[in-house]
């Protein structure tokens, strides 16, 4: 797994990191985004050091055209793919999407199991094969850069899988790509199903090969190194494994694989590691779905030690229970920096090295948010900065304000919520009785700004450990087709649920008034 330079130099091979986290991330429920948080995620993958960046699937809505062609029009040192099925009017739109980009990519697939030509397409194999060749040749006619990818490849029979393989190189592909679409693969089987497309498909090297697994038995990642280990070149994946039904591979996970296990994979990739976890959190923020805390890598559990024995051995030494750093992966080795004494440039660098850039406009209103929380909250951990950072990125206008929020509640009590909005600058006041605060609270904001919005999802998260912990509030809201996501935190958790709701509110008016 080396490459041999001049003077006999030994390199270690490039695997290439494909990332459709805006595409088959994006596409799986819950994971919704709008175009302009779409860049802000492209341009993050793109600091992080992806590779490709897939940035949606053109042909689907207006709404994905424009995403991938404004995608394509700001990234510059990442290839920007476009997603096709394999006809004129899916390659001919990708390319209108991506033309602009300055490193374009057609990423046409058809699928070859005899399930799918069976009950899917109802077609023969000869069929199949000619139409991913024309595929291919069409794509080919815009761009040399071409990925040709044999849907359900791991269900395929293995001779005809090459036979087709060999034909799109023959007409242009120069990646082709092996996806283990419902996650049905174990490792040794897809590694000999690699090792066998490079043995039995004749003109394999005039391509790279790719693998793209789900995680449906929990081995997307597995089998992904596993591919590797068997030749594969190229390794398409998701931040913090989202995708359809049980998501894909893990960026984190392969990058983190190959950079602890020197020993085994003499492979590297172009990922800067110490901007995953930022990247992970932006995730999190602007979907509003959060990592589970066992999750590898990026989860609040990943570095934490609860074990009398591993506290013992972390304190005699890191090693005895860390296989990596914290930092490595962009995790501050102390979270607990900052404090209502801290200064505007201390504030400034913790932003940065937690890997965020701000204007200086947001820099000061996020500075004066800080400040006002560190006035009422003993300890300012890094995760409350970030939420900090992600209401001045993800800032609209607002329709709506929370100007006063009082609840009553108790086990002997009626919950009651009093609440005062201004709404278009003028002040409402009302109240309202729930089967909870939050009930109650949600009730009266809905009655003043007279929305027939529904609520989709609502969620809670502490950010943080202490008593003063503030609350991160996600909610979801859906009306006529239009969805929106709000977040709010507030150390009293009723008011972040205001904040949420209205947030979300504000992001639902603002939505109906663009072309989104």
């Amino acid at each position: 797994m080396t490459v041999a330079l001049k003077k006999g130099v030994i390199m270690p091979e490039r695997i290439y990191i494909f990332d459709t986290t805006l595409r088959d991330g994006e596409q799986s429920p819950g994971y919704t985004m709008n175009t302009q948080e779409k860049i802000r995620v492209a341009k993050q993958l793109e600091a992080l050091g992806v590779d490709i960046i897939e940035a949606g699937f053109p042909i689907a809505s207006e709404g994905d055209f424009e995403a991938v062609r404004q995608i394509a029009s700001t990234i510059k040192n990442s290839e920007v793919a476009g997603l096709a099925r394999a006809n004129n009017e899916d390659i001919d739109r990708a390319w209108e999407a991506i033309k602009v980009a300055a490193k374009p990519r057609i990423h046409t697939f058809i699928s070859t199991s005899d399930i799918h030509l069976k009950y899917q397409f109802r077609k023969t194999r000869d069929e199949i094969l000619k139409i991913a060749v024309a595929a291919v040749k069409r794509a080919k006619s815009y761009t040399d850069n071409v990925e040709f990818s044999a849907m359900d490849a791991t269900r395929s029979d293995w001779d005809y899988l090459c036979k087709v393989f060999a034909e799109v190189i023959d007409a242009g592909a120069v990646i082709i790509n092996v996806p283990d679409t419902v996650g049905y693969a174990v490792p040794e089987e897809f590694g000999r199903l690699i090792k066998y497309i490079t043995e039995h498909v004749p003109n394999i090297s005039q391509a790279i090969i790719s693998v793209h697994c789900h995680n449906d038995l929990g081995l997307a990642v597995a089998n992904s190194i596993a591919a590797i280990q068997n030749g594969a070149r190229q390794i398409e994946c998701t931040i913090n494994g989202i995708g359809e039904r049980a998501g894909n591979a893990a960026l984190e996970e392969i990058a983190m694989i190959l950079k602890t296990r020197k020993d085994i994979f003499d492979a590297t990739t172009n990922i800067i590691t110490e901007k995953i976890y930022p990247t992970s959190r932006l995730i999190t923020s602007i979907t509003g779905v959060p990592v589970q805390p066992n999750k590898a890598i990026v989860g609040a559990n990943a570095f934490a030690h609860e074990s009398g024995i591993h506290q013992d051995g972390l304190l005699k030494s890191k090693l005895t229970y860390e296989i990596m750093t914290p930092e490595s992966v962009g995790i501050p080795k102390s979270s607990l920096i900052l404090g209502k004494h801290s200064g505007r440039h201390a504030f400034k660098d913790r932003i940065e090295s937690l890997g965020y850039s701000l204007t200086e406009k947001e820099l000061n209103s996020a500075f004066k948010r800080f400040k006002a929380l560190a006035d009422v909250k003993k300890n300012v951990y890094d995760e409350d900065i970030e939420m900090i950072i992600m209401d001045e990125l993800y800032k609209v206008p607002e329709k709506y304000k929370l100007i006063y929020l009082h609840v009553s509640c108790g086990n002997f009590t009626v919950p009651t919520a009093t609440v005062k909005l201004e709404i278009d600058g003028n002040i409402h006041q009302d109240v309202d009785v729930g089967d909870g605060p939050v009930d109650a609270t949600y009730k009266v904001i809905k009655r003043l700004v007279k929305t027939n919005s529904k609520l989709l999802k609502f969620s809670v998260n502490s950010i943080t450990k202490d008593m003063d912990a503030q609350g991160e509030v996600f909610v979801k809201l859906e009306e006529k087709g239009k969805i929106a996501i709000g977040k709010g935190a507030d150390t009293d958790i009723i008011v972040a649920s205001a904040k949420a709701y209205i947030n979300a509110l504000n992001r639902l008016e603002y939505i109906k008034h663009t072309k989104e």
